[in-house]
């Protein structure tokens, strides 16, 4: 394999391999996923024609501007009619070299291929493409703490900057270098102080909590209502926003804009926490207050305010709203800190700004990286493989119901052990990266792992944001196997790697069902079971998952994944968990949904801890008595209200026709609260009138949400939560043919 040349990039794209030895080893395991170059402590990068402009702040805080050269690129699977092709690479599907004169060249060799259906390989964004090309990436050597972070948070009247009677009242701003400072006075003097105060403290992070959706467009409307720059940008420019793309949140996605800032990166926590969230289970929504909550990091004395009635607050007690601001941008920063660690690190391996990173799925950071490797070798890409059926992952449900002491017992990444203990990689992979890649970055989140207890709080926390983001690359090593988006993936590797993984996970359960443990659910790499009779407390627990472990091959380790006082059992992938502490954790769609109105979450809530404690009766009562309250009109609005985000399908979908009427006027990508009204229509919550709400309609969904635990009650269910009808709950007087009475 060709060895890099510390001026690889110096003139051309690519060095002539010619120029090289090829003693055909593999590459090393660092150069892949780092990038060949070693440059550190880049901060910030940005493409124009004659190359990359980089920012980086050295360790006393010095931010030095240097250039690298850098020229556009695409890749060719064959000649095309107007192109001219700079050089033949190695080998791959992809192998013909473009490179362009000028960013705006390229993009319309880019668009006029794609017009002509002519294959190519390219990066739409200019930095991303310099990045693979030149083989640095951001942050190297740093630690989140050491990277300029600034938070901005805004409080206004009304909730659109268009409006004319719209204004900001207020912008808090702080960084994590000390900085904290509410600006306040003329909306045209604070909009340019917040500019010039951007300007001084020279950030290389903005972050704040829904700052795309809301706070960067509404400074913009206002700044533009003022005739005041926002000069945001290291060369004086103001921010720009980008097309509108999807986050992907496990199963689910959110679209959004992302915000573009010269020299910057703006990183948003209310998309950050989703993505923090969405393995865990663990978040109702995504506000800041609760998120903080949750998480412990709320400030002290949190002050909480009506956003209908913030304007009127601010004018009467000022200082109130303007404590409430400082808070938001104390809990912003630690929330970043907490939820934007992995994107960080991962940041120090992906060619990619950081705050594409962030949003970028870990399939696309794996791709990024191998086609770094491969450019580096000057070697060309494969072509894309289609998808193929696999059965994935075995996953089952044996026992429903509530069932006491629990133990969950993990097969530790399972999909990367299997593919390194049997060496499944991809055929396409003729530089053998994908292997190298995946145990290198195992063995170095075991090390940054052990370094985590070993260490002071400061620099235990840089390794274990380091370790999240090994663990979270590892895992989508298997994903980016299987999906068709990517040059190297391998659909029939993939279905290799779950065969094996379901071949083991049931071996597991082979071995606790000959023990005499009740297995209550298989998902994918663990089992959920009550241990044998003779196996009871937490020290005997362990000491039984490490017998099981004893009898996998090498390579392969099962793990003691936890211990639960109760489990509610419902199907596939839909449980309920309590811990010993008393935590709860709830698992599946038909537990927790970001469409349930406040009050079903709550009957969800309460009913749960009843029927862990084996109070059925408790639990049909509780269901009676929230029927009664929606049938007599005693439920809050605020209760009954359920959040709806507009988006472009609520003013083209048949099935949100009914939200169609009342969005008129509001912006894509905002919120509204509807209630159900009496005469079948939704109605704003804010316009809500006492009594216009409808008890038929909420004692059916009560009915509904109560038929989400219709598995952990069992054959009983229907007689202990009947259908209401419009007068409520009505119940069949039982007839006691051999009482006493």
């Amino acid at each position: 394999m060709p060895a890099r040349r510390d001026d690889l990039f110096a003139g051309s794209l690519f060095d002539d391999p010619r120029d090289a030895a090829d003693d055909g080893a593999a590459p090393e395991a660092a150069p892949i996923l780092f990038g060949a170059d070693e440059t550190r402590r880049i901060v910030a990068a940005e493409a124009d024609d004659e190359g990359l402009t980089l920012w980086r702040r050295m360790g006393d805080d010095r931010v030095v501007v240097e250039r690298v050269p850098s020229r556009p690129w695409l890749l060719l699977a064959e000649t095309a009619p107007g192109m001219t092709v700079t050089r033949e690479l190695e080998g791959g599907h992809y192998r013909l070299l473009c490179e362009f004169p000028s960013r705006e060249a390229q993009r319309v060799a880019r668009l006029y291929l794609r017009d002509r259906r002519v294959e190519h390989a390219a990066y739409v964004s200019p930095t991303k493409a310099a990045l693979v090309a030149t083989g640095r990436t951001l942050f190297k050597g740093m630690a989140m703490a050491e990277v300029r972070r600034m938070q901005i948070d805004i409080e206004t009247q009304g909730l659109s900057g268009e409006a004319a009677s719209s204004r900001v009242l207020c912008i808090a701003v702080g960084d994590n270098r000390g900085l904290e400072d509410v600006l306040v006075g003329d909306e045209p003097d604070i909009l340019a102080r917040l500019a010039a105060l951007v300007a001084d403290r020279d950030p290389d992070v903005i972050e704040g909590h829904n700052i795309l959706g809301f706070d960067i467009p509404f400074l913009l409307a206002r700044a533009r209502a003022n005739r005041v720059r926002l000069a945001l940008g290291r060369d004086g420019s103001e921010p720009v926003s980008g097309m509108e793309r999807n986050l992907a949140l496990g199963g689910a996605s959110r679209p959004f804009r992302p915000i573009y800032v010269y020299g910057r990166h703006v990183v948003d926590t209310y998309l950050a926490v989703q993505q923090f969230d969405a393995a865990r289970g663990e978040l109702a929504g995504y506000g800041l207050k609760e998120a903080a909550r949750a998480y412990g990091i709320a400030e002290p004395n949190r002050i909480e305010l009506d956003r209908a009635t913030l304007a009127e607050t601010y004018r009467t007690d000022p200082a109130r709203v303007l404590e409430y601001a400082a808070q938001d941008i104390r809990e912003t920063q630690r929330l970043a800190e907490l939820t934007l660690a992995t994107q960080f690190y991962q940041a120090q391996m992906v060619p990619d700004g950081y705050a594409a990173v962030a949003v970028t799925g870990s399939g696309e950071k794996i791709n990024a990286i191998f086609v770094r490797a491969y450019l580096n070798a000057s070697r060309g890409l494969p072509q894309s493989r289609g998808a193929t059926d696999n059965l994935g992952g075995h996953v089952e449900t044996r026992m429903t119901g509530v069932v006491q002491r629990v133990v969950k017992a993990d097969v530790e990444s399972l999909y990367p052990s299997l593919m390194l203990k049997h060496g499944i990689h991809p055929e396409t992979d003729c530089l053998g990266v994908f292997l190298p890649a995946l145990a290198e970055l195992t063995r170095r989140r075991l090390e940054a792992k052990a370094r985590v207890n070993t260490c002071p709080a400061a620099e235990s926390r840089y390794w274990d944001g380091l370790q999240g983001s090994f663990k979270v690359l590892i895992n989508s090593f298997y994903g980016y196997l299987g999906a068709p988006a990517f040059y190297f993936n391998d659909p029939v590797q993939a279905g290799n790697v779950t065969r094996r993984g379901r071949e083991l996970v049931l071996k597991v359960a082979s071995r606790l069902d000959a023990d005499g443990a009740r297995i209550i659910e298989i998902d994918t790499d663990g089992v959920y079971f009550v241990p044998p009779p003779d196996v009871e407390g937490e020290e005997a627990e362990r000491a039984y998952v490490g017998r099981l472990d004893d009898t996998l091959p090498e390579g392969i380790r099962l793990a003691f994944d936890g211990r639960y006082r109760a489990m509610v059992s419902l199907k596939p992938k839909n449980y309920v968990l309590q811990g010993y502490d008393g935590k709860r954790t709830l698992k599946g769609a038909s537990l927790r949904s970001r469409a349930d109105e406040p009050f079903g979450r709550e009957f969800l809530e309460r009913s749960i801890d009843l029927l862990i404690e084996g109070d059925t009766a408790g639990f049909a009562a509780l269901y009676d008595a929230t029927a009664a309250r929606l049938r007599d009109h005693r439920v809050p609005i605020e209760q009954l209200a359920r959040r709806e985000r507009i988006t472009s399908k609520t003013f083209s979908s048949s099935a949100k026709q009914r939200t169609a009427v009342l969005a008129q006027g509001v912006a894509v990508g905002e919120y509204v609260y509807v209630y159900e009204r009496s005469d079948g229509k939704l109605g704003l919550m804010e316009e809500f009138t006492p009594g216009s709400e409808s008890p038929p309609a909420y004692m059916e969904k009560l009915h509904k949400f109560a038929c989400r635990l219709r598995e952990a009650v069992g054959p009983g269910f229907d007689d202990l939560i009947p259908r209401p009808s419009r007068a409520g709950i009505v119940r069949q007087p039982r007839l006691d043919l051999f009482g006493d009475g």
